[in-house]
């Protein structure tokens, strides 16, 4: 027999183990917040951007079903009786003053919610996996099992095989700047989290078309290609490669020193830049 669990009972679970100051902080040492108030989005597990995300990403790239299926093997549902809940974690004030301030290597707050508050968002995936699980739905975090991994897009080069930005899209959180970050009502200087469970819920209705129709790109901004300390943004989009190359080649070994942890940190697309804090209008 199901308990009763809806969009409203979710939402409350995950906003009162944020409200939690014991997990919701930056680090063992650092009781400040890690994150603030979180903004949650659903989409259902047939919705056709799945498929669409599959087939441009690459059939490596997990549908909703796929990703239960891999918790959860041979599991006899439809993708109509999935949906995907997805939710956003806004950087605080202060690490967004911080890292505004930095031009060349990441700011520590930035970096401890990188680390840390990746941790919190973690907790939240599983404990949310267990309540729905406790309730009788099937549910996976579809990054957290052990299947999950990077790949290679012949598109996109390096991918996953479940995007949690692209998950975002689909359940109305929001649309991808020109760094591939995703701009919320809340900004762009957010973490994501999902998970998708056998369970009926009702989709939160996409005000948009457009997969950048937040983006103040086509009108001119080009902060976040001047935030770039490695040129990795340009106005034909974002190189995976060099990113990534500067993070593991400067950001993570400075990261190293300064807290004695290895943390892909870097972000300076996401402060300092017209939509940090809000979708700009």
């Amino acid at each position: 027999m199901h308990d009763s669990f809806g969009v409203r009972e979710i939402f409350e679970e995950i906003r009162s183990i944020l409200a939690d100051p014991d997990v919701n902080r930056l680090g063992p040492d650092c009781a400040e917040p890690a994150w603030d108030g979180p903004l949650i989005g659903v989409s259902r597990g047939d919705d056709p951007l799945y498929a669409e995300f599959q087939e441009t990403i690459g059939p490596f790239h997990w549908t909703p079903l796929e990703a239960l299926r891999a918790g959860f093997p041979g599991i006899d549902v439809a993708a109509s009786d999935l949906a995907v809940v997805v939710w956003a974690l806004p950087q605080t004030a202060a690490t967004r003053r911080d890292h505004r301030a930095c031009t060349a290597l990441p700011s520590r707050r930035w970096s401890l919610a990188r680390h840390y508050g990746e941790a919190v968002n973690d907790r939240l995936r599983d404990r949310l996996v267990r309540v729905l699980v406790d309730a009788g739905y099937p549910a996976v975090a579809p990054v957290r099992l052990p299947a999950f991994g990077r790949e290679t897009s012949e598109r996109f080069g390096i991918a996953s095989r479940w995007s949690e930005r692209h998950a975002a899209y689909a359940s109305a959180l929001g649309t991808f700047g020109l760094s591939d970050g995703l701009i919320t009502e809340r900004g762009k200087a957010v973490r994501f989290g999902s998970v998708v469970a056998a369970i009926d819920l009702p989709p939160t209705p996409r005000p948009y078309s457009d997969r950048n129709g937040y983006c103040l790109h086509p009108s001119g901004c080009d902060a976040c290609i001047r935030r770039c300390p490695t040129g990795a943004i340009s106005a034909e989009g974002h190189d995976k490669e060099r990113c990534f190359a500067y993070i593991r080649e400067t950001t993570m070994p400075f990261v190293e020193d300064e807290l004695g942890l290895p943390v892909a940190s870097c972000g300076f697309c996401q402060t300092g830049v017209p939509c940090e804090s809000r979708r700009p209008r």
